[in-house]
């Protein structure tokens, strides 16, 4: 039997519901950076195959922006916070005030790199602490890499270890919206989260969950 077939709509919800503490945690640490009323929900949390994980990154061979980092501690795996190029454009625009900055068109500002590194920090780091909080496990990130590249490129090393043994990947759908301008479009992006095989077990485990 695999794992995810011991995972229910409840702990799901579960996992949602550390998702929007720590979605509301972000908010207010981006509302600070951006001087601007930031709302973060987490609409959905789902676990799915690596195929379904692509195609909700747009295909293997979508060009993204893409933030990884590696989890440790009583947990470990990997992470990736992904985000369609034209969104990392615009939300990284407005943080520097540089209309002019593209992640197609090289070289990159080190102030935007900065800038991205940094909305990765703060949202994988606030989602962690959630999730470390609620289930008692000592959770650390490690410092986010930033690369754009395609999907498949940008993932396949993340999933090596953990694809011996499943074939299945948290996702944590994620919405950032700026509250003070009308008519303005949610930043969607998708957090994975990849758990080394044995974290798996410690992860649901927390959550009430008994896996084979």
């Amino acid at each position: 039997m695999g794992i995810h077939q011991n995972i229910t709509s409840i702990h799901l919800d579960v996992l949602k519901e550390i998702g929007n503490i720590g979605a509301a945690h972000a908010a207010t640490a981006l509302s600070s950076l951006l001087n601007k009323k930031i709302d973060m929900k987490v609409p959905k949390v789902e676990m799915v195959s690596f195929d379904d994980m692509m195609d909700l990154a747009g295909g293997p061979d979508n060009v993204v922006t893409a933030i990884y980092l590696r989890i440790e501690g009583d947990v470990s795996g990997s992470m990736f916070f992904i985000l369609p190029i034209e969104q990392s454009n615009a939300f990284i625009r407005n943080l520097i005030q540089d209309p002019t900055f593209d992640f197609e068109k090289p070289p990159l500002s080190e102030i935007g790199i900065s800038a991205m590194q940094e909305l990765g920090n703060i949202l994988s780091g606030s989602y962690l602490s959630a999730l470390s909080d609620f289930t008692r496990l000592k959770i650390y990130p490690t410092v986010p890499a930033l690369t754009v590249d395609m999907v498949g490129a940008i993932i396949s090393f993340g999933l090596v270890e953990l694809s011996q043994v499943s074939d299945y990947v948290i996702v944590i759908d994620t919405a950032i919206h700026e509250e003070d301008v009308p008519g303005s479009e949610d930043v969607r992006g998708h957090f994975f989260l990849l758990p080394d095989p044995e974290s798996f077990d410690s992860i649901f485990k927390s959550l009430g969950v008994t896996l084979p």
